[in-house]
């Protein structure tokens, strides 16, 4: 389970702060949807109309494999501490961000729309 947050809706946060000023606080923002792993895929994979298949293998399998895929890739890129990461269990304290700096949130379908079919902002790629 995962609680993404849209990037644009953080952005909205930090500006709502910036104008805000509150002074000695610190907030725990989470996104307001949890959503299972599983389900992001599922949605990125409609967003881009992609065609790949999803195929569930038990945990120990993509272990071993991103283990054996790491002795040829010193960069790989996923890694076994990502894959405990994502099984970690963490769930985090929801808090009413949306009312406390007054910005609306985005859904998790509509943003992942956003992320992946917006005219100008879609076609940008970060490289690392």
């Amino acid at each position: 389970m995962r609680q993404p947050l849209y990037v644009l809706d953080f952005c909205r946060i930090i500006v709502s702060v910036i104008k805000k000023r509150p002074e000695s606080q610190a907030y725990n923002i989470t996104g307001r949807e949890e959503v299972d792993y599983i389900d992001i895929i599922r949605e990125i994979k409609a967003a881009t109309h992609s065609k790949t298949w999803i195929i569930n293998i038990p945990y120990w399998l993509f272990w071993v494999l991103l283990k054996v895929y790491a002795v040829f890739d010193k960069n790989p890129p996923f890694t076994v501490e990502q894959l405990k990461a994502l099984t970690a269990g963490d769930e985090f304290e929801l808090i009413p961000w949306w009312e406390i700096f007054e910005v609306e949130s985005t859904g998790f379908k509509q943003a992942i729309d956003e992320t992946f079919n917006h005219p100008e902002y879609s076609k940008v790629v970060l490289d690392f």
